[in-house]
């Protein structure tokens, strides 16, 4: 099939957290990309939520539609899970922490759930329960500076997702300790991606694009313009070089049906003594991974996507591809901290290199 053209350059997304990076529209095809003549039909939507830029695009008949379903799912499930706003069932969790179990919504007790499965199978490279670091960290300081061995220590026993409860005959969430803080930011948007392809379809929209920050769900085919002879396309989603520009991309994807979520240390970071330190927080040591620049995750499964780009890329290549190659529908991109790429056994053949990522 022939490819469509290039339709979204992921950047990095915020750790979980929250916020991730953007999604870029180059102003260029890489080389070889055929271009279509005639305009498709297809048009976009773009709002902010979650404090990221929330863009649908699907077929001009539908725009309106998907639009409203896309952002009103989003916004549900921030008001819902957003530790950021006092008046989220989150948020009330993380008030009652060493006090009482507090009653959540059946969507947030299930993100939870979902959430303390993937830190048993990443050994805790996700965890949930992260968000005790807060306030140690400020990649926005206009002087940001490092945290002491000492404030780092002194937060790094309230981090453990083991210890979150959960009970769903009750419908509550309880946080035994008191300083214990679940932060939603590295799976609440991914979350939020698949409620939102559900309704789409559930609305009869099956082309599709939704992008929120560093993370693409798309559905179905984007159809060729009048006249092209071609029936549909895949969607092709281009992966930012790590050391690029934000419209730089090394490689690209045809998906149909599926996603990619990225994360790397690029979007929020800060450098002191000539070390970066960015927002991706290894929870088990309170302090920015090492050895990986970014991890893209193509997936179906946008919720999984989410909080594993994150774990990978905390975990490493050797360990976090076995992760990978243990999982069935699961494939990753890895940028090493040279500028070296690893690629998971069953994208081999289906990922294009556009050039090197940048060593430097």
């Amino acid at each position: 099939m022939r490819r469509g053209r290039l339709i979204a350059a992921l950047a990095v997304g915020l750790l979980v957290g929250a916020g991730l990076g953007r999604a870029v529209w180059p102003r260029r095809h890489p080389p070889n990309a055929p271009v279509a003549t005639d305009p498709a039909p297809f048009i976009s939507r773009t709002e902010e939520i979650m404090a990221t830029p929330i863009t649908v695009e699907a077929p001009a008949d539908r725009i309106e539609d998907a639009a409203r379903i896309v952002f009103e799912t989003f916004r549900r499930v921030d008001a819902e899970m957003s530790e950021w706003k006092d008046t989220s069932p989150l948020s009330g969790v993380n008030r009652a922490a060493g006090i009482e179990p507090v009653a959540v919504p059946d969507e947030l007790r299930e993100v939870i759930a979902r959430a303390v499965e993937i830190g048993v199978l990443t050994d805790g490279a996700f965890d949930l329960t992260w968000a005790a670091m807060w306030g140690l960290w400020d990649f926005k300081a206009a002087q940001p500076r490092v945290p002491t061995d000492g404030e780092i220590a002194s937060r790094i026993s309230l981090i453990d997702y083991r210890k979150v409860v959960i009970d769903n005959d009750a419908g509550t969430v309880y946080l035994p300790q008191a300083g214990m803080l679940i932060g939603l930011g590295g799976i609440a948007k991914g979350y939020a991606l698949d409620r939102a392809a559900d309704a789409l379809r559930g609305a009869g929209i099956e082309s599709y694009l939704v992008s929120a920050g560093g993370q693409i769900v798309v559905g179905g085919a984007r159809p060729a313009g009048p006249g092209a002879g071609i029936a549909g396309r895949p969607w092709w989603v281009g992966i930012r070089d790590p050391r690029g520009r934000a419209d730089d991309i090394f490689a690209t994807l045809e998906l149909t049906d599926s996603g990619v979520s990225t994360t790397g240390d690029y979007e929020r970071y800060f450098e002191v003594g000539g070390v970066r330190y960015h927002h991706v927080l290894d929870p088990r040591t309170g302090r920015p991974s090492r050895g990986v620049r970014a991890v893209s995750v193509v997936c179906a499964d946008a919720t999984l996507a989410d909080a594993l780009s994150t774990a990978l890329m905390i975990l490493g290549v050797e360990r976090g591809m076995a992760v990978v190659e243990s999982l069935r529908g699961v494939e990753a991109v890895f940028v090493d901290e040279t500028g070296g790429v690893s690629v998971s056994s069953g994208l081999a053949g289906r990922l294009t290199i556009v050039h090197p990522p940048r060593r430097e």
